[in-house]
């Protein structure tokens, strides 16, 4: 069973890459080359695993990443150490400053996107009641949750399946569609009044069900049927039915 699914959501390898440094609370101008690298690599995997299509541009940041990494292990010269040392170059100086122009770019694009928001409340229009829908403001106080968190959390949850799958056990084939499980995910989370745990929703430790369950729950996140939050940042991603919290989950 096959699934090729075209990754609109990351806007390129330095996207991904700022959105790791400031989810681990990274200083940009120091970089921590191990760690950074191996979570690159992890959601590299990740995306492996549901069988994107990584772009080339993103396997060439990932060796740029090692590249780096392996020269700043390389031990130092010591032939003119003293007199040179301070004109030796930061090996993540260029891609510091990529970063860096990258998110002036990004923080320019955002107040533009929201200078249009903002231009397109001057169009008249009749008074609606919209005190039904309180709710959903306050509940928008939550961290908001992109792909990049999504695929972190389905990458963390891949791997704990695989520590607790038991030692020997019976393989079976049995192919299921994404509509069926769309279907499935939507009567479990409607069948609790409560929210249900991202983790919940992956009854079956098996790659192929697993993969299909987080394409199933990416279509149902964009026909905004089921609605995604998260207390604060690294706590459990919690996932509710779009019915009754705002206009957006009617089709």
């Amino acid at each position: 069973m096959e699934y090729t699914v075209k990754l609109d959501a990351f806007e390129g390898p330095l996207d991904l890459l700022l959105h790791l440094i400031q989810g681990l609370e990274i200083d940009i101008y120091d970089i921590p080359m191990a760690e950074i690298s191996e979570q690159y690599t992890l959601y590299i995997k990740a995306m492996s695993v549901l069988e994107l299509n990584t772009a080339s541009e993103y396997l060439v940041m990932a060796a740029t990443l090692m590249s780096i990494k392996s020269r700043m292990l390389l031990p130092k010269q010591e032939e003119d150490w003293e007199e040179d040392q301070s004109f030796e170059e930061d090996p993540r100086e260029e891609l510091v400053e990529k970063l860096i122009e990258y998110k002036k770019y990004k923080k320019a694009a955002t107040e533009l996107k929201q200078k249009e928001d903002e231009r397109s409340l001057h169009y008249t229009k009749p008074p609606e009641d919209l005190s039904s829908y309180t709710d959903q403001v306050t509940a928008g106080a939550e961290t908001s949750i992109d792909l990049h968190d999504l695929i972190g959390a389905f990458n963390k949850l891949m791997r704990r399946k695989k520590i607790k799958k038991p030692m020997s056990t019976r393989i079976t084939r049995q192919e299921i569609s994404i509509e069926t499980r769309m279907s499935e995910i939507l009567q479990t989370i409607r069948s609790h009044a409560a929210p249900r745990a991202f983790s919940e929703l992956f009854p079956v430790a098996e790659k192929p069900h697993m993969v299909v369950s987080f394409m199933a729950v990416l279509e149902l996140v964009k026909r905004q049927e089921i609605h995604i939050k998260q207390d604060h940042n690294f706590s459990e991603i919690m996932v509710e039915s779009s019915e009754g919290v705002s206009l957006v989950g009617q089709r």
